[in-house]
């Protein structure tokens, strides 16, 4: 499934996006926003909004790094694992992130005036970075009083400088970490746990922990994937949409 092209309207001008259709459209679908990782709009990160365009939804990707100079689509997987991570880390350093947040609210606001979606059924999902960055934009939004229709985080590496924001994130969730994150402690998680769950009194925010899975575990690169908790992540999360926001796919 092909992607086509996007402009998003923001304050400082276009931001490109890439959107993905579900094939034999004909009726107004739910629509989702995908954040992307420290890396971009990888290939791993399209074929996730295409996998997702699959179930029957609306997939906007906003290209955050187009802000760049040189501007930049993704970062793909390079030899030198360490010095990936390394540029991948550099990259998100010169995107302020009060832009990258207006930017992600700027692609929740041009998806839900796109004409081949149901405006009032969008959600996020963002990954690492894009997970952090999807759960502040839900803050924002529902501060504007028009959150997102569902949240989905996965190991939203911001999400230990946010906690303060919890409280206004009370839309469905969902977040999964997993127990062996050397960037987000287990601990550190627990404590993320507490915050968005408000003490586990949020039914309908979910929290996943998958076994022995470190950060950035649904990366399909060697020295970051977990088969089983990549599997049990990505079942859990089409589930949680499933129910959420339902397509008729």
């Amino acid at each position: 499934m092909s992607a086509m092209t996007l402009p998003i309207p923001t304050d400082a001008g276009d931001l490109p996006g890439l959107l993905w259709l579900p094939e034999d459209l004909e009726q107004p679908v739910p629509g989702l926003v995908v954040l992307q990782e420290i890396f971009g709009l990888s290939d791993y990160v399209q074929r996730r909004c295409a996998d997702l365009a699959a179930l029957g939804y609306a997939v906007l990707a906003p290209q955050l790094f187009a802000r760049l100079d040189p501007p930049l689509v993704g970062l793909e997987d390079w030899d030198d694992f360490e010095s990936w991570l390394g540029e991948g880390v550099a990259l998100t350093a010169q995107l302020p992130w009060e832009r990258a947040e207006a930017d992600a609210l700027a692609a929740l606001n041009a998806l839900r005036a796109h004409g081949a979606v149901d405006s009032e059924q969008v959600g996020l999902v963002g990954f690492c970075y894009g997970g952090g960055l999807a759960f502040a934009a839900t803050a924002s939004a529902a501060a504007e009083e028009r959150p997102p229709s569902a949240l989905v985080s996965y190991y939203g590496s911001a999400l230990p400088t946010l906690l303060d924001r919890a409280a206004q994130v009370e839309v469905p969730s969902l977040h999964h970490f997993g127990t062996s994150d050397a960037f987000i402690p287990l601990e550190q998680v627990e404590e993320i746990r507490r915050a968005v769950t408000a003490d586990g009194t949020r039914d309908q925010i979910r929290f996943r922990l998958h076994e022995g899975a470190g950060h950035a575990f649904d990366n399909p690169h060697p020295g970051l994937h977990h088969d089983a908790g990549a599997e049990a992540a990505w079942q859990q999360t089409t589930g949680f949409l499933a129910e959420t926001l339902p397509t008729r796919s």
